[in-house]
């Protein structure tokens, strides 16, 4: 990151965050930390959210794949660009049959520039993409029944790299999606362009060359290591760090972070492996926490305000765009009729008492005017007393 930082507009933390995916996907599944009967591996997916041309997504990944594609040229046929079908990602790590020699690198770096057309795709009924997803973050084994030939894969090596902004997120990530388990396989961080370099950067391709270099000898060094331990000094942090780790939180967000210990887990593994060492140590595991901690923060950005009801995410999209409120009618007119009085009552209901809406009644000689604002009223009062709107002498002055 020191390295290049300084030459590019991306957000240091996409590029972290991808690095360790893809570095984690060309290590093979080697290494492993065993947490019970389960067995870790170094694959990683991660999801980059951010606004759409502005957050520099793709640029954050151009720099990763080219220091990897550099330290092992026979990765790169590993890298595939789309996700489609359950079926299409098994075919790309398939296990050899009578008839086909199957594939005998089992390492998969899937990149997803446009996630919000494969989570369409997931809300296709049919489509097996989710859970093929779920059982390649989980064990690698992967198969779908179809009536014509099933394809099957073991020792699978899946990694995920995925871009999409907030808006088509919260759009398009289900509820089904949320509460099986999808979204917690992910991990999300919020990105944002960091800096304005007009002119481009100006990294030399000799320091890319030995950060590949270095990278290339701890690929090679990996591929040997099986079961890696933490140190006493890790173990007494993790002893520490558990039970916050592993806590209940509210909501889509609490969903969304509810594999934290799991994602830690795989994070400190691969410091250890990048670091050329067989046990975690106490900085190992120090790394991945505060990295977790910044993915927490992303994904209480990205969906801290979301509700389960769809039709509460849809109102209050619509308030956060209407800073001046919205009437209760105007409400009903965004679902054009396919919504009833008791239905919308409920969402705001909903989003009232999760904080996150109220509403101002006024009177009108006849039936009280109904006005839905984001947020609270308490912060409203709050920015107010802040910010006085000026008086019609001073306006009058400045005019």
């Amino acid at each position: 990151m020191r390295t290049i930082e300084p030459h590019t507009e991306a957000d240091p933390a996409a590029i972290l965050i991808q690095f360790l995916v893809a570095a984690g996907n060309a290590m093979c599944r080697s290494p492993f930390f065993k947490v019970e009967a389960t067995r870790h591996h170094a694959n990683l997916f991660a999801a980059i959210v951010g606004q759409s041309a502005k957050a520099r997504k793709g640029t954050s990944w151009s720099w990763v794949e080219r220091v990897l594609n550099t330290s092992e040229p026979g990765w790169g046929p590993r890298l595939q660009k789309g996700l489609s079908t359950g079926e299409g990602l098994i075919h790309a790590v398939r296990d050899g049959d009578s008839d086909d020699q199957g594939v005998s690198d089992k390492r998969l770096m899937m990149v997803e520039t446009e996630f919000a057309s494969a989570l369409r795709r997931m809300n296709r009924e049919g489509n097996s993409l989710s859970a093929v997803l779920r059982e390649a973050w989980d064990s690698g084994s992967l198969q779908v029944l179809t009536k014509g030939a099933p394809q099957r894969a073991t020792e699978a090596h899946v990694s995920v790299v995925a871009h999409i902004t907030i808006p088509e997120l919260r759009a398009l990530l289900s509820a089904t999606d949320m509460a099986n388990g999808l979204a917690n396989r992910f991990l999300w961080v919020f990105a944002r362009r960091s800096k304005l370099l007009p002119e481009g950067g100006n990294l030399d391709d000799g320091s890319l060359s030995s950060l590949s270099s270095r990278l290339a000898q701890v690929q090679m060094w990996a591929r040997d290591v099986e079961e890696v331990r933490r140190s006493e000094a890790a173990r007494t942090l993790w002893h520490e760090v558990y039970e916050s780790l592993s806590s209940d939180k509210p909501g889509l967000f609490g969903q969304a972070t509810s594999r934290a210990e799991a994602q830690v887990v795989r994070l400190s593994l691969l410091y250890a492996l990048l670091d050329r060492s067989k046990v975690i140590e106490e900085a190992h595991l120090s790394a991945a926490l505060a990295l977790m901690e910044y993915a927490s923060s992303s994904a209480r950005h990205i969906f801290g305000g979301a509700r389960q009801d769809p039709r509460a995410n849809r109102i209050l999209a619509a308030l956060r765009e209407c800073p001046e409120g919205v009437s209760r009618s105007e409400l009903m007119k965004l679902f054009t009729g396919h919504v009833t009085s008791a239905e919308l009552g409920r969402a705001l209901d909903d989003l009232s008492s999760a904080g996150v809406a109220y509403k101002q009644v006024k009177p009108t000689g006849g039936r009280p005017s109904e006005r839905w604002f984001f947020g609270t009223a308490e912060a409203k009062k709050e920015k107010e007393a802040k910010n006085p709107p000026a008086s019609a002498s001073t306006m009058e002055h400045e005019s």
